[in-house]
């Protein structure tokens, strides 16, 4: 019994610490860029676009489709940082508990 009363408060921890990582993760910004710094992409720590970037050097109407490569590339390389972080913040948040394998937060 004395473990299932350690296991509540635990959760009830962690479910504390998950919420003030979630507003955290709200307000942090993370950039990715593709072309050397030309285009860029800034993306909330939950994934929303926040800005947007291009060197002017690189609108040619004849080239809309490279831009719109970089463009994804940029917004890719952001928001992959951006879920590396997330995942780096809740291994810090369920750090000793005791969750199977593959169990994805949150919920």
């Amino acid at each position: 019994m004395k473990d299932i009363m350690g296991m509540m408060k635990a959760a009830s921890e962690m479910k504390g610490k998950m919420e003030a990582m979630q507003a955290e993760l709200a307000e942090l910004v993370v950039e990715g860029n593709s072309a050397a710094g030309m285009v860029r992409v800034s993306l909330s720590g939950k994934g929303e676009m926040r800005g947007l970037k291009i060197d002017p050097s690189l609108v040619k109407a004849d080239e809309v489709d490279v831009l719109e490569d970089l463009v994804i590339a940029a917004y890719n390389d952001a928001r992959g940082k951006s879920e590396a972080e997330m995942q780096r913040k809740m291994s810090e948040v369920t750090a000793g508990l005791p969750i199977p394998p593959g169990m994805k937060f949150p919920f």
